[in-house]
Order: C-alpha cells, then structure tokens, then sequence
C-alpha cells in the first residue's frame, strides 16, 4: 500500500477548468471518498490519479514516486469501473487471472493467486462460471477481485455500486469496508451518493465546480461544513434567508424573510444589515404544536406527513412560503394537517453562512 498526494493538479479541456487546483493526501490504508454532484470533476480527478487523463498543471505522487507523466500499467494501481468492464467470454478465475497473466506471472503462482482471492470474495465455487451467468453483485465482487489480483499500491473505484439495486448497493458497501479493512489497501472511491460516502469513508473530500470545497471525516462535515454547499450536500437541511439586525458577544439577532427572528451564534465576522442563510437540520427542529411568541420559534402550518417506518417527516410551511422539513420519532400522534404549529430548536444548531456562502459558525 501507499499515499496518494495531488499537488496543485488542474485540468483545462479548451477554456473550461474541469478541475481547478486540487490539493489533497491520501494516507496509506485510508479509504477516501471523492463525493459531489456530476460535472464536479471527481471522475476526472480520479482518472488522472489512474494515468487515463494527463493534468493541465500539478504534479501526482503515489507512494512518494512522481507519476504525473508515467504510464498507467507502470503505476501499479487496481481499478474498478462502474460497469466492472468484465469480460464476457471468460470464466470468473480468468478474469481474475488476467492482469497476471498480462505481467507473465507463472502458472502456479497465478493458480494460488486466483484462489486466494476467490475465498477473498466468497466466490470458490464459482471459479469456471462464466461471468454472464452471475447476478451484479457477484460482479461487482469478480471486478473487485481482478483489481486486486495484481496486489497494487492503491485501489481506485468509479461508481462501482451504481448499477445495483438498493439492498444490494448495502450489502456490497459492507462487503468492501470489510475487504479493504482487512487488506489495508490505500483506497479512493468516486460516489455522488452522500449516504454512501458517510458510510464507506474515512474521509470525504467534497468537490463542486471543480474545486475541493471541504475534507474532513463524515462527522466533521456534517456538523461543522465550511460553506453553504458542503451544509446542503452533505445530509438534508433546510435553508432560510435573513438579514442581520445586531451583533454582540458573538451572536446575531436575524430577522427572517418570514418576518421572525432567531438569536443564533455567528462569530464576530458579520455586520448589522449583512444578508445571510441560516440551516438547520431537520432532525433539530422540534413541533411545539402551537403558536407561539417566543423570537426563538417558528411558526407555520402544517401539511403533509410522511411515515418512513422508524421516523415521519413533517413538512411545515411558513407565512414566506418556504416549505421546512421536519424529522420526528414514529409512534407519536402527528399534528393534524392544516393546524398550526411552532417550531423549536437549541441555538446551537443553527449554522450560519454570509453572503458568499463562507461558514459563520464555529469561531
């Protein structure tokens, strides 16, 4: 296994910047995540770490070793592509086999390998299946196998759960946590799936527009995101607009675009007139059942209620029209539709950011 680290890594197709000045270190034995919408560049970014895309600018070293201009057979990576790129005239063990056979590794030392990783996937049986016989998930786990076969330094993996189904994509995402657990191999996996990366990851570097936004560890960017789009992508929320009235001691009086106010801690950065975009959660905010006055409340009625089994999503509409989703405990008597109700939440868990969408929170 080894580090991944992307120096200053850009890449410019005509005057559009697909990846604009990346920086990032993968440490050995990580599992990293490169999560955002599509267009974001994290399959680029991927692929430049793989050698199938040349940088505009920057330099890519794995294990130390400058590869930025080096080939990718010589990088000694494994790849897994979303449609596993299998192929359909080979059995199991010789799509395993070959990447080995391709470097003229010997019979028996191929013959032991394929094995290894056979058992490895829970696939001993199934060795001279052909692989149009199997299901996706048994697939994916042959794409998986044969990425690994040829033992490399690090594992790369586009989507790879994308074109299965829900139960399976879980099973498979549990699977893979425990592989590359037990195998210690340096990992960066391509999702747009948010719930995915929470899962899966050890960190997550959020991309958007081309640029890393934020990297931390699931909880460090769902509690505490740098900016407006890391609170948005990363977990639901909802999002209110206001305008700042006063300032002191580290917490702001915000009038809403409702017309209510809330007192929420925002730092010493802001100014009074600012505009700003205040989130919260939907698991944060609590039903009171009934208006009140408190300037630390919302108000609103209700619409709709959504049972999801464990939990019901409420859906609150403010005097502004903006729509807040609300997530409470299943087995409570929910507020009957059309009423109105007010909304409560811990100051504290309201984050705020300024009109360029930069974090106010957390200083």
């Amino acid at each position: 296994m080894a580090s991944v680290s992307l120096h200053n890594i850009s890449k410019v197709y005509g005057n559009t910047r697909i990846v604009d000045d990346a920086n990032l270190t993968v440490n050995e034995g990580e599992l990293v995540v490169l999560l955002g919408p599509s267009g974001c560049g994290k399959t680029t970014t991927l692929r430049m770490v793989a050698g199938f895309v040349q940088p505009s600018d920057g330099s890519i070293l794995i294990g130390g070793e400058d590869v930025t201009y080096m080939a990718p057979r010589l990088r000694n990576i494994g790849m897994v592509f979303q449609d596993y790129a299998l192929f359909p005239h080979m059995t199991v063990a010789e799509n395993i086999a070959f990447g080995l056979r391709q470097r003229r590794v010997g019979r028996a030392a191929i013959a032991a390998r394929v094995a290894e990783l056979l058992d490895l996937i829970q696939m001993s049986a199934r060795g001279d299946s052909l692989v149009t016989a199997l299901s996706g998930g048994q697939q994916q786990r042959v794409a998986l196998a044969r990425a690994l076969a040829v033992s490399p330094r690090v594992l790369l993996m586009d989507e790879p759960f994308g074109a299965l189904d829900v139960r399976l994509r879980e099973a498979m995402q549990l699977e893979l946590t425990q592989i590359q657990r037990r195998l210690g191999i340096t990992t960066v996996l391509v999702t747009h799936d948010q719930q995915e990366a929470m899962i899966l990851a050890d960190r997550i570097v959020v991309m958007a527009n081309g640029r890393i936004q934020q990297t931390g560890t699931p909880d460090e960017l769902y509690h505490n995101p740098r900016n407006r789009f890391v609170a948005e992508f990363v977990g639901r929320n909802n999002v209110l607009s206001g305008r700042v009235e006063e300032t002191r001691n580290g917490e702001s009086l915000i009038t809403l675009r409702c017309g209510m106010r809330m007192l929420v801690p925002t730092g010493q950065r802001i100014q009074p007139g600012e505009t700003v975009a205040v989130t919260i959660r939907p698991q944060h905010l609590m039903i009171a059942g009934t208006r009140t006055a408190d300037a630390d409340a919302l108000t609103g009625r209700m619409e709709e209620h959504r049972f999801l089994g464990n939990v019901v999503h409420y859906l609150v509409r403010l005097p502004s029209d903006d729509v807040l989703l609300v997530e409470g405990a299943a087995g409570m008597a929910p507020p009957e539709l059309g009423t109105d109700v007010s909304l409560t939440w811990r100051k504290d868990r309201a984050l705020v950011f300024d009109a360029r969408g930069q974090a106010l929170h957390g200083e």
